[in-house]
């Protein structure tokens, strides 16, 4: 039998799939259509504008946890990726699990950071000048070839 942990997600799940489809969205013009057009039979009363501001309260409470649980996930499985990533390249092992750092600790790695900057914008700048100058020399031998060949005349 599924936990209650796992019953929430997945009608979590589904529930943010089906709500982020077109259908759901017209579905909810629809009934604020109907319910614009009953107003003149129920003569606007205040049950009749009830009806549709506790509705649409009832719904959004709701989808508050919806869509945090599902953005909880979604960085979750992020998160890992990245984490993946970063253990299986060259980075730095350190950064791996920052994200259940204080805030002040990630202030201070991402004040670190910042001051690798400037080194790191000269080195890509400095490979795009090499890039830039490679694919102008390539350019200039393209054209010294070109001028170097025999005119054909044409027929």
């Amino acid at each position: 039998m599924p936990s209650l942990s796992q019953m929430f997600t997945s009608a979590a799940s589904g529930t943010s799939r089906w709500t982020g489809r077109p259908s759901a969205f017209l579905l909810c013009c629809l009934i604020v259509v109907v319910w614009a057009a009953s107003g003149p039979v129920f003569h606007y009363s205040d049950t009749w504008q009830l009806v549709i501001n506790t509705g649409t309260t009832i719904v959004t409470f709701l989808m508050v946890f919806l869509i945090q649980n599902t953005q909880n996930r979604d960085n979750n499985a992020v998160q890992a990726k990245l984490d993946e990533l970063i253990r299986a390249s060259k980075a730095k092992n350190e950064f791996i699990g920052i994200e259940h750092l204080s805030d002040t600790e990630l202030d201070e790695i991402l004040a670190e950071c910042e001051r690798h900057r400037p080194d790191a914008l000269r080195r890509a700048e400095a490979r795009a000048d090499s890039k830039s100058q490679a694919e102008i020399s390539a350019a200039r031998k393209n054209a010294t070839r070109r001028a170097k060949a025999p005119v054909r005349k044409r027929a």
